[in-house]
């Protein structure tokens, strides 16, 4: 659940910090999740990609639709792949302290939906860009029904 939710006065949204926006109900699958099970999350959800993480929830990948495609269309089977076979590994991270106006700049920059928030390496939340559209709205409303 967002922070951002529970705004009950007007803030200036220069000062927000991700932990205030971000989405810390996060679905997440293990290194040994199948790629047809990912796929079906992905899909069945309408999540664009999803953490991969150990039992500690140490973030060790990532796997989007653009995962899936590529392997999807070098014809393997995703019943036969794990997520460790098909998980991006270089995964770009943000923490829960960084300013939302430095997130912005990222997602700008690097043309990215949503990124993973770590406290060390552990997972804690994802931020999405509607995720910072919402705790911007809120921020500056002085009344929210």
């Amino acid at each position: 659940m967002r922070k951002a939710a529970y705004f009950t006065r007007t803030r200036d949204p220069q000062t927000l910090i991700v932990r205030q926006v971000m989405e810390d109900a996060v679905f997440t699958v293990s290194p040994q999740a199948k790629g047809s099970v990912i796929a079906d999350l992905l899909a069945g959800r309408n999540f664009g990609s999803v953490p991969v993480v150990e039992e500690d929830r140490t973030l060790v990948g990532l796997v989007s639709e653009f995962d899936l495609l590529r392997v999807m269309d070098e014809g393997k089977d995703l019943g036969q792949l794990t997520a460790t076979d098909i998980m991006t590994r270089d995964v770009v991270t943000v923490t829960e302290e960084m300013p939302v106006k430095e997130v912005i700049h990222l997602l700008q920059e690097r043309h990215l939906l949503r990124v993973p928030v770590l406290k060390g390496k552990v997972l804690v939340g994802v931020v999405a860009r509607r995720d910072i559209v919402f705790g911007y709205v809120r921020a500056t409303a002085n009344y929210w029904p």
